[in-house]
């Protein structure tokens, strides 16, 4: 998923902002040769991610810390499933408690509402659902990585890995036209050119400059339907261009839009809406764990 060292610098980043001052409380009321013993449980279904980073969290307040990782990322688990354990100094344990659980229950989260909307397309369908860059600043690779986990897809991962020409791009360049072939003279030829368009003007000026995939943006079922049926004979001998739904889509709206025949559909909600996971960590000392 994630090079260590790239992994230790967004568990590092995390920590320094929660224990950068120490954690008083702890000191104060926690012998330091205390152990303890912590289960993670998950509250209610969902489907797991973000295990290597939970650990990784508290092997960086404590290198001496326990993990055991009980269920795979990815699996779908009822409420009260034991997700992982973890054993150690109580110190330790507590230090690290919230940031782990903040990456594993956001990532989990992720996944699950990834899950959702996979779950939602009709049996057989053809029509992918992806991210969007709608991501928390910072840990992008973290939720992308929740989202395939979740069985959906990722979109480009960033400005420099694709050529995405969007409504501001189209008023700066000067038109479909202009936009689609700059880019193709411009960009690599293994990269695809894509551009959103809003009306259908703009899908019939992008089928004529023949851009690779063309994005619907905040159009109806209806005009997805509609938008289809029209690029239907372009791609009669494979070559015509994909088309992808985007721009508030619903939960509700998944199973209509993938009738229509649509190959992508983007959701910006699976990364910045998903509700966090409910996941808690429950402490108990070990056996003769406290001590004097």
């Amino acid at each position: 998923m994630l090079l260590p060292a790239t992994l230790d610098a967004l568990v590092d980043r995390a920590l320094a902002e929660d224990l950068g001052a120490g954690d008083v409380t702890s000191e104060a009321t926690v012998l330091p040769d205390t152990r303890a013993r912590a289960l993670a449980l998950a509250k209610s279904e969902l489907v797991t991610c973000g295990g290597a980073v939970f650990a990784r969290v508290f092997a960086r307040v404590d290198p001496t810390t326990e993990v055991e990782l009980l269920v795979e990322d990815g699996s779908v688990v009822p409420a009260g499933t034991v997700l992982w354990r973890v054993r150690g100094r109580a110190r330790s344990l507590l230090a690290a408690e919230r940031v782990a659980l903040n990456f594993a229950q956001r990532m989990s989260g992720i996944a699950t509402l990834a899950h959702r909307y996979v779950a939602a397309l009709p049996p057989g369908a053809r029509t992918r659902i992806a991210d969007t860059r709608k991501t928390t600043p910072g840990l992008r690779l973290l939720e992308r990585h929740a989202v395939r986990t979740g069985g959906a897809h990722n979109h480009r991962d960033n400005l420099g890995s694709a050529v995405l020409i969007k409504d501001n791009h189209l008023v700066a360049a000067g038109g479909v036209a202009a936009a689609v072939a700059r880019a193709r003279a411009y960009a690599p030829h293994t990269s695809r050119i894509e551009v959103e368009v809003k009306t259908f003007d703009e899908l019939e000026q992008a089928r004529a400059a023949r851009a690779d995939v063309i994005m619907l943006d905040n159009m109806s079922d209806e005009e997805v339907r509609e938008a289809v049926l029209r690029v239907a004979p372009d791609r009669a001998d494979g070559h015509g261009p994909l088309l992808e739904a985007s721009g508030g889509i619903s939960l509700e709206r998944i199973a209509r839009l993938a009738r229509t025949g649509v190959d992508v559909i983007s959701v910006g909600a699976l990364t910045h809406s998903a509700p966090a996971a409910d996941i808690s960590l429950e402490l108990e000392l070990e056996p003769d764990g406290a001590r004097a």
